[in-house]
């Protein structure tokens, strides 16, 4: 593998001289870097990141810490790596990835060294462990996440509460007075993750707002969790028309299942929503109307602001992407009414 020795001996110049053109540390004749640059071609030579550091230059590669938990939705979550991963690339960035080992102790390791010309954290919790860290670095850093004190951060992330309001709307627009909400395992909610509160609060309270009765389940662990959890929303005593599922993929198949066990046509019988979802609802039976949560809106946004953060400090600022829904005919007005509920 070619070194600086070799580029310098290829150009006919001192090490010195190389090393000062390749840092930009100091003006270099037109000429001389000409021959520079292409001895590094004909080399393949790549400079060291520790080399770039020690020169005050950019790496190009940013830190990307994505805690993997025992329950984490694996699919979702690296839908979201991969989406930063392309998104650095438009940047000509390479992404280093942390897992939940280093979730503290990576993030001041990569910044002490220099290695990292810039940070995205993904997986924000409430009271997550990383944000001490964070906002004590120097090192741009942008949230793909909002936690519960976002004082001095820039977050980036899907307006989990708009789409949760976009759910109860489309519900109660169609008719319907007695509404459910599927949610995550309640492992989900007890660690702290941000968005599952913050998408049942707000489910609940503009339930509330719009004169409906609402009723929240969980599927809890075990063989018979998610059936569970629906046999309680279909308890004939709530009188539930419409279903928003809040949950990964296979919980969502799972209660279809269930919900056709129970004799319930869609939507004839019961209207269904999937709400904030990574994956694709059309290939299901029936297919479902879904509000999609889209890795690369919020990850595209992320690094374009870290990119910006690198010529000047950015103020910090919270940058909520408006949900959108996408109709499949899994919604429909219920079985007798024949007027839609009024407006708040």
């Amino acid at each position: 593998m070619a070194n600086i020795h070799d580029v310098a001996r290829v150009a006919g110049v001192s090490i010195s001289t190389v090393s000062y053109a390749l840092s930009g540390k100091r003006s270099i004749s037109e000429k001389t870097r000409s021959r520079i640059d292409s001895a590094v071609q004909e080399l393949g030579y790549l400079p060291n990141a520790a080399g770039r550091m020690l020169a005050g230059a950019r790496t190009h590669i940013l830190a990307l810490t994505a805690p993997l938990r025992a329950d984490t939705y694996a699919p979702a979550h690296m839908a979201f790596v991969l989406a930063v991963a392309t998104a650095a690339r438009r940047f000509d960035y390479d992404i280093l990835l942390l897992t939940e080992d280093e979730a503290t102790l990576g993030l001041q390791r990569v910044t002490s060294s220099r290695l990292v010309d810039g940070i995205i954290v993904l997986d924000v919790a409430i009271d997550d462990e990383r944000i001490d860290v964070v906002r004590n670095l120097s090192t741009p850093t942008v949230l793909v996440g909002i936690p519960g004190d976002p004082t001095g951060l820039i977050c980036v992330d899907l307006d989990f509460e708009a789409a949760a309001r976009l759910c109860v709307d489309t519900f109660a627009d169609a008719g319907h007075r007695a509404v459910g909400l599927l949610g995550h395992p309640p492992a989900v909610y007890e660690r702290g993750s941000n968005f599952p509160h913050r998408f049942r609060s707000a489910f609940m309270e503009h339930a509330q707002e719009r004169g409906l009765e609402a009723t929240f389940e969980m599927p809890r662990t075990g063989p018979q969790g998610v059936e569970d959890a629906v046999d309680e929303l279909l308890n004939p005593a709530a009188g539930v028309t419409a279903v928003a599922m809040h949950c990964e993929e296979s919980l969502q198949i799972r209660a279809l299942s269930r919900f056709a066990e129970a004799g319930r046509s869609i939507p004839d019988d019961l209207s269904v929503l999937s709400a904030c979802s990574s994956f694709d609802t059309s290939s299901f039976s029936p297919p479902l109307d879904v509000i999609p949560l889209v890795a690369a809106d919020s990850c595209d946004s992320a690094v374009a602001l870290v990119m910006q953060a690198l010529d000047g400090p950015l103020e910090p600022r919270i940058e909520l992407v408006p949900p959108r829904f996408t109709p499949r005919g899994s919604v429909a007005p219920p079985r007798g009414a024949n007027r839609p509920a009024p407006a708040p």
